[in-house]
């Protein structure tokens, strides 16, 4: 088995994965009070696949990906919607779940929620309060920052600088403005609570996921993954509650996606390029949404826009026809003897560059480009197989090898999915085929070429022929 390293938060440092034991990965899910979007997306991809990745690798493993169904934005988001929270969160976990399935990664090993958790959420809480680790104020109960020495220790923050933020309970109830809430009392227009030690109410973010990961993968485990925005107060508050109930090492290994960036990308349901899951995948072929979600390397920032997944599509393409020439070669039975002219030893170097990206910190980007060298490699393999001046084996068993890389990466594992399109973009789309028609007739290229530009923003390919302008979308 070959040594994986990640850059571990925690450290800062890149640490070997331990192949000993099994690899428990715990991720942050989704607070469902809204259907996801893009941003939501990018963890569970990389840690399904991450997760994937090492299963390949022989690690075994067990992925884990909560779903935080009771919380202060779920009330707020249900009122407003006119529902009761707990059908209105029951509602959005489906929602969620189907979102996810379009992506098309299969499901983590196990998916908790925090409304089942509750009791093992109370006999936390109060394993915290009987040490002195946490106290109950108003009703609410309350962890105590600075029993814990090595608050901090994830973060890397100085207590100035640390703002708990809107889980944090009320300040006159806390006897230090670092303290965080661990239970919340029952507030009047909350329709739902639970009953515990210190009174009717309901478990506080931070606790939920420390207990949800415990049941699953027991009081020490090997990774704990979410986006940047985690780190504080999220994670650096499971660390010390965790800690401070256990006395263990709660996650050895820290592992944190960077954001995706939407700040350049305007959403509106009539232009139809809203960013949630569901749009998404109507306008592109989900792969092709996982290929663009995989070129950038998982702990830096990713900059949106539609026509950056229609070229995903475009690169993945080259991968496919690869795939689809070689099916078609080997549907015509065994094919003749012949040189490989050293493809195989070139097959083998890709592959070994292929494994080193992805060992040195999941660094998927690289690995691309590796896959797409191969690709390269392969292309001119076929025209001599075309020319007749190779034998077709070494081709084809280059494409096997050429797909099985692939799939680590969960691309080439299925028929394209051509893309749907929605009855508001297309009337959008063809609204603006219309007008750029109308100005190439008015000879006013300029109009005509932003025209282009945009309909390229939304995914569109026109073509300009005699008998007119046609288009279609792309993914």
């Amino acid at each position: 088995m070959r040594e994986v390293r990640i850059r571990d938060t925690l450290s800062g440092e890149p640490r070997a994965l331990d192949p000993s034991s099994e690899v428990g990965i715990y991720a942050c899910g989704p607070t469902v009070y809204s259907r996801i979007h893009i941003g939501n997306a990018r963890p569970f991809v990389v840690f399904s696949l991450f997760a994937r990745f090492l299963c390949s690798e022989g690690y075994r493993t067990r992925l884990v990906v909560n779903v935080t169904d009771v919380n202060d934005k779920i009330y707020v988001a249900a009122e407003a919607a006119g529902e009761p929270s707990g059908e209105f969160a029951a509602r959005m976990t489906r929602a969620y779940l189907e979102d996810t399935d379009r992506l098309g990664l299969g499901r983590p090993d196990a998916e908790p929620l925090a409304t089942e958790t509750i009791a093992a959420i109370v006999a936390l809480i109060g394993d915290l309060v009987e040490s002195g680790h946490a106290y109950e104020s108003g009703g609410d109960v309350y962890f105590r920052v600075r029993s814990f020495g090595a608050y901090g220790k994830l973060s890397n923050r100085r207590p100035e600088e640390m703002d708990q933020g809107e889980e944090a309970g009320l300040a006159s109830l806390k006897e230090d403005r670092l303290d965080f809430a661990l239970w919340k009392s029952h507030k009047p227009g909350e329709d739902s609570s639970w009953d515990s030690p210190w009174g009717p109410g309901r478990p506080a973010w931070h606790i939920e996921c420390s207990v949800m990961a415990e049941q699953e993968l027991g009081a020490s485990f090997a990774v704990h993954g979410g986006g940047s925005d985690l780190v504080f107060p999220h994670h650096e508050n499971e660390i010390a509650q965790s800690e401070a109930a256990t006395g263990k090492p709660f996650s050895r290994y820290w592992l944190h996606n960077g954001f995706v960036n939407l700040a350049a990308e305007k959403m509106s349901k009539s232009l139809g390029n809203t960013l949630t899951i569901k749009d998404l995948v109507r306008r592109h072929d989900p792969e092709a949404l996982r290929f663009y979600l995989l070129g950038t390397h998982y702990r830096h920032p990713l900059e949106f826009g539609d026509e950056r997944i229609v070229e995903a599509g475009r690169a993945l393409a080259r991968l496919r026809a690869l795939k689809d020439e070689a099916d078609r070669i080997a549907a015509r039975g065994t094919p003749a003897p012949g040189p490989d002219h050293g493809l195989f030893d070139e097959v083998a170097a890709h592959r070994a560059r292929f494994e080193a990206a992805m060992d040195d910190d999941f660094n998927t980007p690289q690995a691309l480009g590796v896959l797409f060298d191969l690709a390269r490699v392969l292309h001119g393999a076929r025209e001599q197989v075309a020319q007749g001046t190779a034998g077709a084996g070494a081709f084809l068993l280059g494409v096997g090898e050429l797909v099985m890389l692939a799939r680590v990466l969960g691309l080439l594992e299925g028929a394209r999915k051509e893309a749907v399109v929605d009855p508001q973009l297309k009337a959008r789309i063809e609204s603006l085929v219309y007008l750029r028609q109308e100005a190439r007739r008015q000879r006013d290229f300029g109009e005509a070429d932003r025209l282009r530009d945009e309909l390229s923003r939304l995914g569109v390919l026109i073509e300009d022929t005699r008998d007119g302008t046609t288009w279609k979308l792309q993914s």
